[in-house]
């Protein structure tokens, strides 16, 4: 069974977070929710509180097939001030696993050097965020495996590229049939 891991830190975007883990689980993939504060509650920049299922632990992350980062402020701030994260993350980048980030967590991934070279999206004005990438307009954005989201109306297109990039495309098919996802 796949692994994904999404990183909730105070301050997370709701929408991002809650997306990918409902998809990704509807799918079959092993996701959960790591806490990065310390705390098994975190709390979204809406002043929604979520139970994550995890505290963060490095040598448990490790045996993931993906990351991801839902953005948010100050969530996204929070994601990129973790060192462990970090170093997480561009090892996961570094073994070719899939880093993922959403809104304004694609900054994080800028600020570690993991975007140089490849196409990146990010929240609307905050293009120079994406060090060392170029800037695309899309909702979604996969350049290798680094797969960048626009911002919250992009996060059911952004889960369901996760979920066809860990159980491929027959069962994304059936997952946009059983939640009637239609795009307009």
């Amino acid at each position: 069974m796949k692994k994904a891991l999404i990183f909730l830190a105070e301050g997370f975007e709701e929408m991002e977070a809650v997306t990918p883990l409902d998809l990704l689980r509807r799918a079959g993939v092993d996701a959960k929710f790591v806490s990065l504060s310390g705390n098994l509650m975190v709390t979204g920049s809406h002043g929604v509180a979520y139970r994550a299922d995890c505290l963060f632990d490095v040598k448990e992350a490790q045996t993931a097939d993906m990351l991801i980062l839902p953005g948010g402020m100050p969530g996204s701030v929070h994601l990129q001030e973790d060192e462990t994260l970090g170093k997480l993350l561009c090892q996961f980048h570094e073994e070719g696993k899939f880093v993922c980030a959403i809104c304004a967590a694609p900054m994080v991934l800028g600020h570690l050097g993991i975007l140089k070279g490849k196409k990146a999206t990010i929240y609307p004005g905050m293009e120079d965020k994406l060090l060392g990438a170029t800037p695309v307009a899309e909702l979604v954005c996969t350049d290798g495996n680094v797969v960048t989201g626009r911002g919250p109306g992009a996060a059911v297109p952004f889960a369901l590229t996760l979920v066809s990039l860990l159980e491929g495309p027959e069962k994304t098919a059936a997952l946009k049939e059983s939640i009637v996802y239609q795009t307009v």
